[in-house]
């Protein structure tokens, strides 16, 4: 299989939702290539403004007449089935004039015609993964263009039209959009039951990274984590099918070879030290080192993908080690937003139980190398109600990592309430000795966490809803009671 040029005329593109993070990535690649760019969205956004100032043109509020935004009508209509409803007006319109409309996924399918695609998939770590790839392949000389679901520090962009031949992109598995591409590299960090309300079954999620392999074009590569039993799994099936593979992290008793091993991981406070031997087909194996200034051993796996997806699109081993030793982090994984008082305040997107145990492990490594006796605080939202009422009891123990925690109510996003489900079936399973405290007013989450923390303690916010909000609440009412406090020393210090 090989890939396909485009196929839909994009010389006229209207984005409804178009400040999204995934979609205003596209959108900014859209207008980098020429195209008359226009689009809706439900509120200002810095995303909006900054595709404002690129030039393409945007309303609020979602109308018919938006269609003619540009002063005729647009050649294609992009959308988001699971974020905008089918009777969106703008949607409506365009199915009456006859205009096509598409998903996300087929408008990156369409920009990535051509180039030679590396794709990064898995339950966890996708955007941490393909953010690694592009700054190793952008140090590398590579100039990747790229599209990922969080905006990189350096950059402070979600998505880049470059020069080179390799396209660098998330492949999203939540509505099996992620067949619609033809990868050279695809790379699995790892396989864990999610989405069942779409895919109903463990076995029908599994399929769909059979499928994913499948796409992979003539010549191309597989890249499985050796430390995760159905990514191992996925591999051997595709071995068996003709697919080339190659396995990355702790050599394991898999007979698949090894493309990265993780020869030495040394945990710092900072974040890890790490050596590794590269070895790909036909090309002597070298051993490689670089420091990694994010946290655990989740982030030193997601590295190694990274530095071997890159060597397989082209890159020198040298000059991607380089990368990641350079690379800062993405917004909302594992983000550090500021000290008051002696209290470090971390943001996080980790919505499911093995991406929170994981960042909470992270924590504990943190603050464990340091050596103070800092303790860890998880302020943690529930996303969808039906991942809550699937894994409450994981939820639960992976929040029990923490030395205390938060916990908000559920955030439904595209989900209606449950009647007589809360956060509390998870609180209710959490450790009777542990300080807990769940939190159905938004509004106190703050307070809350101020009351259990302490100077020197580590503090996350934690959820893929509004919990990141909370972050800058929290710094903001310790920088208030720091100065309440400072005042009123101040007074009692004054002779009377």
């Amino acid at each position: 299989m090989t890939a396909t040029p485009a196929t839909t005329d994009l010389s006229r593109v209207h984005l409804v939702g178009i400040g999204g993070s995934g979609m205003s990535g596209l959108a900014r690649i859209l207008v980098t290539r020429g195209a008359v760019v226009t689009g809706s969205d439900v509120k200002k956004s810095t995303a909006v403004e900054v595709l404002r100032t690129m030039g393409a043109t945007i309303a609020i509020g979602h109308k018919a007449e938006n269609l003619e935004l540009a002063g005729e009508k647009p050649t294609v209509v992009v959308t988001s089935f699971a974020a905008i409803p089918q009777d969106n007006p703008e949607l409506a319109a365009a199915r009456a004039a006859g205009i096509p409309v598409i998903r996300r996924s087929d408008l990156l399918a369409e920009l990535m015609a051509g180039h030679r695609q590396v794709l990064l998939a898995g339950t966890h770590g996708k955007t941490s993964t393909t953010s690694m790839a592009v700054n190793a392949m952008q140090h590398a000389g590579m100039d990747p263009s790229f599209a990922i679901g969080g905006q990189l520090n350096r950059a402070g962009t979600n998505a880049h039209g470059g020069t080179g031949d390799a396209f660098v992109a998330e492949a999203d598995e939540s509505d099996a959009s992620l067949l619609r591409y033809s990868p050279t590299v695809a790379v699995i960090t790892n396989i864990e039951p999610d989405h069942l309300d779409y895919f109903r079954t463990a076995e029908s999620y599994y399929q769909v990274f059979d499928d994913f392999a499948d796409r992979i074009v003539d010549g191309g590569y597989l890249v499985v984590c050796l430390e995760d039993e159905q990514a191992v799994a996925t591999g051997e099936r595709a071995v068996e099918r003709g697919i080339q593979v190659l396995g990355y992290g702790a050599r394991t008793e898999s007979s698949l070879p090894c493309g990265v091993e993780i020869v030495e991981e040394s945990v710092s406070a900072a974040g890890a030290h790490v050596r590794v031997r590269l070895a790909l087909p036909g090309v002597p194996s070298q051993e490689l080192s670089y420091d990694l200034h994010v946290p655990g051993h989740h982030m030193v796996l997601n590295s190694a993908a990274a530095l071997l997806a890159g060597a397989l699109a082209g890159g020198d081993p040298a000059e991607l080690a380089e990368g990641l030793t350079d690379f800062t982090g993405v917004r909302r994984r594992f983000e550090y937003r500021g000290s008051q008082q002696g209290i470090r305040v971390f943001d996080d997107y980790a919505h499911h139980p093995t991406e929170v145990g994981a960042v909470l492990t992270a924590a504990r490594s943190k603050v464990d190398a340091e050596g103070e006796g800092a303790r860890v605080i998880a302020c943690f939202q529930p996303h969808l109600y039906s991942r809550t009422m699937e894994f409450d009891a994981e939820f639960a123990d992976a929040l029990a990592l923490a030395d205390a925690a938060v916990v908000l109510d559920i955030y439904g996003a595209r989900e209606q309430p449950v009647e007589g489900i809360t956060s509390r079936i998870i609180t209710d399973k959490m450790p009777e000795d542990m300080p807990v405290i769940f939190e159905p007013d938004f509004s106190e989450a703050a307070g809350d966490v101020i009351f259990l923390a302490q100077p020197g303690d580590v503090v996350l916010t934690i959820g893929a809803g509004t919990i990141t909000y909370v972050a800058g609440e929290i710094l903001t009412e310790l920088e208030q009671r720091g100065d309440v406090e400072e005042a009123s020393s101040a007074v009692k210090g004054q002779d009377v």
